[in-house]
């Protein structure tokens, strides 16, 4: 097996490979951070990594402090709560610990805690990222837990607005965590569910990214190479979780999606905020039920682009082998085939589209959408 072990510096630092956990304390040095707070959620808070952190942290003189009031799809309440928390404690920094949720709300209350400003007035809209004071927000440092969401080396965060369910994307250039610990091994204890779910996260953003209009070289490159790797390794990591290389692939795989879509998301994404946001879905098997219809609806825009990956992608039959392979790829690691096995009520249908049309996402689809065409996204896909 081949080493998998390296530190990178894109887009932030990344201190990549198994037991590299026990550097924690370093990171924490480097940043100048000596009471920092873990924040993850609440299914993590109890399991034995999430204890081994602690220990690390603990033994090295930092403390042992953990926030761990989080929800799946984390919202402002969440995020208000875990402020508190920060402040009250005095501390000087944040270790965003987990999956999508613990590394999003982590890096918005090392955001938020130094700022005069409601969270909303920093939506991923033009430049409202310049109101915030940048020299307020706190030094993050990012473990993630699992191979999918890519938050990690994102700057951003999606949270839930309490009041009207829907999510936001919080942007800022400072969110991006300055560390990344992604160690293989943290992984390792994900059930198959939730390896599926998130690991066809990470293939969504490959595949919007790739799929987008906009003009990024290097993001086009990257995910078709992330494509690649969650195709040969999903399946493996999904019927063996120990097996490691799978697991750092995986995890590499993550990394390369949430870096790529600085391209573009599209219509994937568009659905499954809302529909998360709505019913509390898992965003990585939403975004899967989802793909095969906008693949559908894509065809005219992206079909070439496909044409000529597939063989690179290991797959036959051009863009109509790959989306044949997508619904079995889905089949195999036993993704529902509707929305409605989710939890999702088609009585919403309304609202959804008029959700899905205000997404930010929509911007990257390749082919405009429209109240028409969303609803034969949703129709099809429920």
């Amino acid at each position: 097996m081949m080493i998998l072990t390296a530190n990178w510096s894109y887009p932030t630092a990344i201190r990549f490979g198994c037991g590299r956990i026990a550097e924690l304390p370093d990171a924490c040095r480097e940043l100048g951070m000596k009471n920092p707070l873990l924040v993850t959620d609440r299914g993590l808070a109890d399991m034995a990594i999430t204890s081994l952190a602690l220990d690390i942290l603990e033994e090295a003189g930092f403390g042992r402090h953990l926030f761990s009031a989080v929800d799946p799809n984390p919202s402002d309440r969440n995020l208000a709560e875990g402020i508190s928390v920060f402040n009250k404690g005095g501390h000087d920094g944040v270790i965003a610990f987990g999956g999508g949720s613990g590394l999003d709300l982590g890096k918005m209350i090392a955001f938020m805690a130094g700022q005069t400003r409601p969270i909303w007035d920093f939506e991923d809209i033009s430049d409202w990222w310049k109101r915030a004071n940048a020299d307020a927000i706190k030094p993050i440092i990012a473990v993630p837990t699992t191979a999918g969401t890519g938050s990690e080396v994102g700057r951003a965060s999606v949270i839930t607005h309490s009041d009207n369910l829907v999510k936001k994307i919080i942007f800022h250039p400072k969110v991006l965590p300055s560390v990344v610990i992604a160690d293989p091994d943290l992984t390792v204890s994900m059930p198959p569910f939730l390896t599926a779910g998130t690991g066809l996260d990470a293939f969504a953003h490959c595949v919007e990214a790739f799929s987008s209009p906009h003009f990024h070289p290097m993001a086009q490159g990257i995910a078709l190479e992330g494509m690649r790797l969650v195709i040969k390794y999903l399946p493996i990591a999904y019927q063996d979780g120990g097996n490691l290389e799978a697991r750092a692939q995986m995890m590499s795989a993550a990394i390369m999606g949430a870096t790529a879509f600085q391209k573009g998301l599209g219509a994937i994404h568009a659905m499954s905020h809302p529909i998360g946001a709505l019913f509390n879905t898992h965003h990585g098997t939403t975004n899967a039920v989802c793909m095969p219809a906008v693949l559908t609806l894509n065809t005219p825009a992206i079909h070439k682009r496909f044409d000529q990956a597939t063989s690179y992608l290991g797959l036959q039959g051009g863009f109509d082998g790959f989306c044949d392979f997508v619904q079995r790829f889905n089949d195999q690691l036993n993704i529902p085939r509707a929305l409605s096995d989710l939890g999702a009520d088609p009585s919403r249908l309304e609202d959804l589209i008029s959700l899905a049309l205000d997404d930010p996402s929509c911007g990257g689809n390749p082919v405009p959408l429209n109240q028409d065409n969303l609803r034969w996204l949703f129709e099809k896909s429920f």
